[in-house]
């Protein structure tokens, strides 16, 4: 299995109108080959800023980026920075390869 989590900093008192963003986005990940399932999730909130992270689970590494170059990608995130003043900075890709 492949691992992706897209890292967020959200600016303090955002956080409802990003939860409520993403909780109304079509993700267009119905029926991807190789995606297995979805999360949202939401870590410490620190001096200036909230963590979230995307957290999406692939069968693989090559299904992952099949769909980063598909256009449900493109769907997806096609209003992605729309919502920019609710960040502090860009996100942060991570990918991880499952060992166990």
């Amino acid at each position: 299995m492949y691992i992706v989590l897209n890292n967020f900093k959200i600016k303090i008192g955002c956080e409802k109108e990003f939860e409520k963003v993403w909780k109304s986005r079509d993700s267009h990940l119905d029926g991807v080959p190789g995606f297995i399932d979805f999360h949202l999730i939401k870590g410490q909130t620190l001096k200036d800023h909230t963590m979230y992270a995307s957290h999406s689970t692939w069968e693989s590494q090559n299904s992952f980026y099949a769909w980063v170059h598909s256009e449900s990608f493109r769907l997806a995130h096609k209003n992605a920075g729309k919502h920019s003043n609710l960040y502090l900075g860009p996100p942060r890709l991570e990918e991880y390869t499952v060992v166990i």
